[in-house]
């Protein structure tokens, strides 16, 4: 018989970009792996220089990176750092995004407008990417955007467990800022013991961003305590209008849980003025300590993205931490 076999062995190692290197360690840790020793600096004039430290030759690659302020420079670190992998000859590269930047760009409202979240996605394929791990999309369709595999991970059994721990015994509504939105609060309402259903009905003004009015509320609220879900807190405009919205209906009270804390801007002093009682949050990006607040929970969402990256490496199923519903 000519030639050579050689069975090699599955190599799983992951990377970190600077963005929230202390959520990369945890996710390290949890898979009993170490970061990958890398060296990242910027030159003087803003660009963005990257090498590994170790040999990375076919290797199962997880490279993480949040893209939180700076945006821009964080996500052209990690289409550097996948660069950098693949010409160092990784044999897959995963790219994990506990938040997807530029997400709420998935469409044109107007003419002459791009869709920004759909080039992302061809950077990170033009890149070298050949797996995307995503934690509460925007929205769904992002999925399509990849030219490859997409794991579409929710942090729904984190928040509406601790929700249910702290809240369960209480007379519950699940609230939607949105009508866009009412499917994930049909998820949580499953979780909830069937708890009803409500919406925020809202308009917004496509030429002032982050802006919103909340006109009405729709549903069962009145003497409930409200848990109103929503995948992102930016600048916290639309979710503090939806809770003052909610006590004027006769809301017991209402519990903030979002997944993605951006908090921008002037959202730290809107949420500690309003009405809500606590704000729960998952660490997909990091919260400055100035950026901390009394009534602030945050949870962490490791775990779910340590689980993923093992199913994936281990050629298993993403779908089955969802129950079928990933």
């Amino acid at each position: 018989m000519s030639g050579m076999k050689r069975t090699t062995e599955k190599n799983l190692m992951v990377f970190s970009g600077r963005a929230h290197p202390r959520l990369a360690e945890e996710v390290a840790e949890q898979l009993g792996a170490g970061l990958v020793p890398t060296s990242a600096y910027d030159f003087a004039n803003g660009e963005i220089y990257v090498r590994f430290e170790e040999s990375v030759r076919g290797s199962d690659a997880f490279v993480i990176q949040s893209h939180t302020s700076p945006i821009n420079e964080w996500i052209m670190e990690q289409l550097i750092m996948v660069d950098a992998l693949k010409r160092a000859s990784a044999k897959r590269i995963t790219v994990v995004l506990p938040f997807y930047g530029y997400a709420r760009q998935d469409k044109k409202h107007r003419g002459r407008e791009p869709i920004s979240a759909r080039l992302m996605a061809d950077l990170f394929k033009t890149a070298g990417a050949n797996r995307l791990i995503c934690v509460d999309l925007h929205t769904s369709q992002i999925q399509g955007f990849f030219d490859g595999p997409v794991d579409h991970l929710m942090a729904l059994p984190i928040l509406s467990e601790y929700v249910q721990n702290k809240y369960g015994d209480q007379r519950l509504s699940v609230v939607s800022p949105d009508a866009g939105r009412i499917k994930v609060a049909e998820q949580w309402s499953a979780r909830l013991g069937g708890a009803p259903l409500a919406f925020i009905h809202k308009t917004r003004d496509i030429d002032r961003p982050n802006e919103t009015v909340a006109n009405r509320v729709v549903g069962e609220v009145k003497d409930r305590v409200c848990i109103l879900v929503d995948d992102m807190i930016d600048t916290a405009g639309t979710i503090t209008k939806a809770a003052d919205a909610l006590y004027a209906d006769g809301a017991a009270g209402v519990v903030i849980a979002a997944t993605h804390a951006i908090l921008s801007g002037p959202a730290v002093d809107r949420l500690k003025n309003c009405q809500a009682s606590e704000v729960i949050v998952t660490n997909t990006l990091p919260i400055a300590e100035d950026r901390r607040f009394d009534k602030l929970t945050e949870l962490s969402i490791a775990p779910l993205i340590s689980r993923a990256i093992r199913e994936v490496f281990e050629d298993g199923s993403v779908t089955s931490l969802f129950d079928g519903r990933a």
